[in-house]
């Protein structure tokens, strides 16, 4: 049986993409993957950059917002920052949620090397956070 899961951030720019990239590469077939944020801030071109480097493309991912997706039934919501936790609207639904607060690497400063790192360490604790999640629960 096919299971949704919506991961849910701030702006659906960094962190939730990076999350829906790795779902999609580690979730059995038939998973059906969302992302959305409470905001729309587009996909950032450093979380795509960062992704490719690991082998994962969500270069044609869009960046939507939760609101479009009130009639899905989802099975699991990861929320990966505390302010979408907090903003979250009210699924009427029985999906399971998990958090997890990830730091936001588009909110690094310092030079383009410290960025970088700053989205690579990101991605690589959500890359193992996904892992675990895909293994326990689908």
């Amino acid at each position: 049986m096919s299971k949704n899961v919506l991961v849910l951030c701030t702006g659906n720019s960094c962190r939730s993409q990076i999350a829906d990239g790795y779902l999609k590469a580690f979730s059995p077939e038939g998973t059906n993957v969302y992302s959305a944020g409470v905001e729309t801030h587009g996909v950032n071109p450093k979380a795509i950059e960062t992704m490719n480097d690991d082998g994962v493309d969500i270069s044609g991912n869009t960046s939507n917002h939760v609101d479009e997706y009130a009639n899905v039934d989802f099975d699991f919501i990861i929320t990966v920052c505390d302010n979408a936790k907090e903003r979250c609207p009210y699924f009427p639904s029985k999906a399971q949620k998990f958090h997890f607060n990830f730091p936001d690497p588009a909110k690094a400063t310092g030079t383009e090397a410290e960025i970088k790192a700053s989205f690579e360490s990101t991605r690589d604790m959500v890359k193992t956070y996904i892992k675990e999640f895909v293994s326990a629960y689908l």
